[in-house]
């Protein structure tokens, strides 16, 4: 079972107020801080070394997680992939899978349905993803087009959502000469060599980024 970073050491800026003295995983959604959600489908999904990173205002939630979780602290903020690249020891060698703790799922747990399509032959990521017309608190036409489960940029195009969860092969990281940079610096050189892959949730999915969010997320979770 490959180890899972759990990414929360962002600023949260666009929750407003709600993120001015707490980070944004321990906002709460349907009475319960968003990191729980996140958390609920890495236990459901079997998964036994998760590390999470931390930066902004982050005693809350450092004093909030499980003791078995291991902690990445940033002192300045990294990004998804400068923060995965430095807490790539804590991980160990081999696939790592990532979820973001911003947002709510329903359906099939998401975790498990990209371990069940992972093929490391073929593969050197493989994100989950969701039409942009069923991806509930996002704007936008999409991410990514897929030509079967392989991935190119959307450009605009009508295409399908990231929903902050994937299984990925770090080892590209370590070349990257920036200290703080994106995940999307590795995706950009796998899509050229046909190893950046997708496979659609079935489920629901909702992107809370903005107050105006919550309420829709909780709509999502009470079916």
């Amino acid at each position: 079972m490959p180890p899972l970073m759990l990414f929360a050491a962002g600023k949260g800026t666009r929750m407003g107020a709600l993120t001015a003295n707490l980070p944004k995983p321990m906002v709460r959604v349907a009475g319960r801080p968003l990191v729980d959600h996140a958390l609920d489908q890495v236990r459901d999904a079997g998964i036994t070394r998760i590390v999470a990173n931390t930066h902004y205002c982050p005693a809350p939630l450092q004093n909030h997680l499980p003791s078995d979780i291991i902690l990445s602290h940033e002192e300045a903020l990294l990004e998804t992939g400068g923060g995965l690249r430095a807490a790539l020891p804590l991980l160990g060698t081999g696939p790592v899978m990532t979820l973001n703790t911003d947002a709510v799922w329903t359906g099939e747990n998401p975790l498990t349905q990209l371990l069940a399509a992972w093929d490391p032959d073929r593969m050197d990521a493989l994100l989950l993803l969701l039409p942009a017309s069923g991806a509930t608190g996002h704007s936008g036409t999409g991410d990514f087009v897929m030509e079967g489960t392989t991935l190119r940029r959307a450009n605009g195009q009508p295409g399908s959502v990231y929903l902050g969860a994937q299984i990925l092969k770090p080892d590209g990281l370590r070349d990257i000469p920036d200290t703080a940079f994106s995940l999307n610096l590795l995706w950009d050189r796998m899509i050229p060599q046909g190893r950046m892959h997708g496979v659609i949730h079935r489920g629901g999915w909702c992107d809370v980024g903005r107050p105006e969010s919550i309420p829709l997320a909780e709509d999502l979770l009470n079916g």
